[in-house]
């Protein structure tokens, strides 16, 4: 019998946001809430005993990454990605499938500048309906993953939901393309899904709606993926050029989903993008963007980042934030943190992504208090 269970706790009389809990084998989730970014079993910058006392009840890593090192029969070896890399809580693996993206067009960024015009030399040997044969970045040698073998992989792994292999789009792609791309990700889907079954491991599957910014796209997806047994949806894909676009389509796929499952939004976490798809009634983000903040010097706060690499923070003896419980604001200041970055030491990084993940901590924390009272 699996462990995995979603229970809504309440909803909001005033939006569509809803508190609720994931139940699984390593632990609860308290929804809505982020979800750090582990790519290789690891925070950046931090171990796993600090990541979890910081409070981040779900991370996320990377099937593509921990395939090719240090590989999953290594993991498994090891007793599994909780024990590997020493986390008693919740984790959950993607797929490989938006590495088939960036690998064949670059970041999300890059594709939208370059409206869909695939690398030159990129890793990407050839996509077909199987799957996609690429080049390891680390040593050049080819490897298949299809959906059975990233299912395999993450098996291997060990994590506590999983993904189903999908490819992800370019934002600039003809219709036509989209359309073809979305009957191979659903094929690709049903294929996980099936081999998923065959040996549950106590693991939950979400799946992955796709269908770029059309709307009856993403009706088609979510229409064929809710016919099929899986946990949860993840929402992928291209969601947009802008907050706009995304906040469109998010309100009008959000209400065809489930109520009675667990909803996440793929690689979206900033805290204006937050504050605008709460109250849509999306329960986890995942995004790397506080860490990447962090390691670039800036620190979140309730009014706003701070740059701490400015001069005018070499003098300023107090936190970065009052009030705040992180174990860097009780025990360091601006002035010394300042100092660091200056400096180029690598405990600058530690010190501000510990504030930055327990400032998300908390920020998710006052979602939940404010739909409880229904203020949001």
């Amino acid at each position: 019998m699996s462990s995995f269970k979603f229970e809504v706790l309440h909803t909001s009389s005033k939006s569509r946001a809803r508190v609720g809990r994931i139940h699984t084998p390593h632990g609860i989730i308290d929804t809505p809430n982020f979800v750090a970014v582990g790519t290789n079993g690891t925070v950046k910058a931090l171990d796993n005993e600090m990541v979890s006392s910081i409070g981040l009840q779900l991370m996320f890593c990377n099937t593509y990454h921990l395939l090719l090192q240090p590989g999953p029969e290594v993991i498994e070896k090891g007793g599994g990605i909780h024990r590997f890399v020493n986390r008693n809580m919740p984790i959950i693996t993607d797929s490989g499938g938006f590495q088939v993206f960036s690998l064949a067009y670059g970041s999300v960024a890059d594709e939208l500048k370059s409206k869909g015009t695939k690398k030159q030399g990129g890793s990407v040997v050839k996509i077909t309906d199987d799957g996609v044969h690429f080049r390891s970045y680390r040593d050049g040698r080819s490897i298949l993953l299809t959906p059975e073998i990233s299912v395999a992989t993450q098996k291997a792994i060990g994590a506590d939901i999983i993904i189903p292999f999908d490819e992800l789009p370019p934002y600039h792609i003809s219709d036509q393309e989209l359309k073809k791309s979305l009957h191979r990700t659903h094929a690709w889907e049903k294929r996980s899904l099936e081999a998923h079954l065959k040996d549950p491991r106590d693991q939950a599957m979400y799946a992955v709606i796709h269908g770029g910014v059309d709307n009856s796209l993403r009706k088609k997806s979510c229409d064929f993926l809710r016919k099929l047994p899986f946990n949860g949806f993840a929402i992928g894909g291209s969601i947009g050029k802008n907050k706009r676009q995304m906040v469109s389509m998010l309100s009008s796929l959000l209400p065809k989903l489930p109520i009675e499952a667990p909803n996440h939004l793929l690689g979206i976490a900033d805290l204006k993008s937050l504050e605008a798809c709460v109250p849509l009634g999306i329960d986890t983000f995942d995004s790397s963007y506080p860490t990447k903040a962090a390691r670039h010097g800036t620190l979140l706060t309730s009014t706003g980042g701070i740059k701490i690499t400015r001069g005018r923070h070499s003098g300023e003896f107090e936190p970065i934030e009052k009030g705040c419980s992180c174990y860097t604001c009780r025990n360091y200041s601006k002035a010394y943190i300042h100092h660091l970055f200056k400096a180029n030491e690598l405990t600058s990084m530690t010190l501000a992504s510990i504030h930055n993940l327990y400032f998300m901590v908390e920020f998710m924390k006052s979602f939940r208090n404010h739909i409880l009272k229904n203020k949001l």
